[in-house]
């Protein structure tokens, strides 16, 4: 018994349709009358649809089923095809290569989006624009550093990174610096009030929903209990 492994058999081009529709479009090269090489590609078609019920409603299913009935054939199928005939060029194209970014991150705390926005605001005219974005990344940029550190970061840290990546193009004003720490530190304070004021409703209403079970079991009891 002769045995026939599929590692043994000719490449499929599209593995997805299966070996039966790829030699269904082999056997269409072997019909030498163009008529009937047509009809019989139709044919194909309407099976190859047939696996595919759930697409028939998107765009150009019927333009991608004659496609891939011609990568199928090794675009050596000659018919009468609705459509254009598509290319190896064409369907076999490469990708581009993309660059993979080589930049370097000096500050990783910080990320690398927050020195592109200093270089750009160091060579902006707009002074008071500048003033309330750079207000705006010192904050960020003090937030950041305590996630990294699990610490604030002095006045002078702030000033000299930002000093840094902006390359010497801004300078941020101390007492602005300790306006920014001292608001974050109330609204932190604020945050960590609101939520033990939560964990305490949560915790008097569990002790209240105790109480109440409580009241009933004795109460059932001492109905039993007449």
């Amino acid at each position: 018994m002769k045995k026939n492994y599929n590692y043994t058999r000719r490449k499929l081009y599209l593995p997805e349709y299966g070996r039966h529709i790829q030699e269904m479009v082999d056997s269409l090269l072997e019909i030498e009358d163009r008529t009937e090489r047509t009809r019989q590609a139709k044919a194909v078609i309407a099976v190859m649809g047939n696996l595919n019920p759930l697409l028939r409603d998107t765009a150009d299913f019927t333009h991608k089923l004659w496609d891939h009935l011609f990568i199928m054939s090794d675009f050596q199928l000659d018919v009468d095809s609705p459509y254009a005939l598509p290319t190896r060029e064409s369907v076999m194209v490469k990708p581009h290569p993309m660059p993979y970014p080589q930049s370097k991150i000096s500050f990783k705390h910080y990320g690398k989006y927050v020195a592109r926005l200093l270089k750009f605001l160091a060579h902006s005219d707009n002074a008071e624009g500048v003033r309330n974005a750079v207000d705006n990344i010192a904050r960020y940029m003090r937030i950041k550093s305590f996630e990294y550190n699990l610490d604030h970061p002095n006045n002078e840290v702030i000033i000299k990174d930002i000093r840094t990546m902006s390359g010497n193009g801004i300078e941020l004003d101390e007492n602005a610096l300790n306006l920014l720490r001292n608001d974050y530190k109330n609204n932190h304070q604020q945050h960590q009030s609101a939520k033990g004021a939560k964990r305490q409703q949560q915790k008097s209403k569990q002790k209240t929903q105790q109480r109440t079970h409580t009241a009933k079991n004795h109460h059932r009891n001492q109905q039993q209990g007449r």
